[in-house]
């Protein structure tokens, strides 16, 4: 059997379809989430004597992004205390891979020197 591409069973299959089907939905509500946490922010803020742009939608998926961070590494997302900084890191570095995979084009091998030359 080709280990890069393996022909997957029925089971294996109808889990893969459960799968993306869940995390498609899963990511619709999050972005929903956000694009009315946004929406809110602005409509309250009209009501109050707040000059300044209300929070852009980037601010709402970052404060996500830092609290679903903190709770995946164990720690509390409400005060930041606590979690695994072993995890952290690994979880980072998956970040760092992400982006020298797919931002950049190159996979950077590990233990390689990511210097310019």
């Amino acid at each position: 059997m080709n280990e890069s591409c393996p022909v997957l069973t029925p089971v294996e299959r109808q889990y893969m379809e459960i799968d993306e089907k869940v995390r498609h939905a899963m990511m619709a509500r999050i972005y929903k989430a956000i694009e009315d946490a946004t929406a809110q922010a602005a409509e309250e803020l009209k009501s109050t004597e707040w000059t300044d742009a209300p929070p852009a939608y980037e601010y709402f998926v970052s404060v996500a992004h830092q609290k679903l961070f903190v709770h995946l590494c164990g720690g509390d997302p409400e005060t930041f205390q606590g979690g695994d900084p072993e995890l952290a890191a690994h979880i980072l570095k998956n970040g760092q891979n992400i982006v020298d995979h797919y931002f950049i084009g190159a996979k950077v091998e590990p233990g390689a020197d990511k210097s310019p030359a």
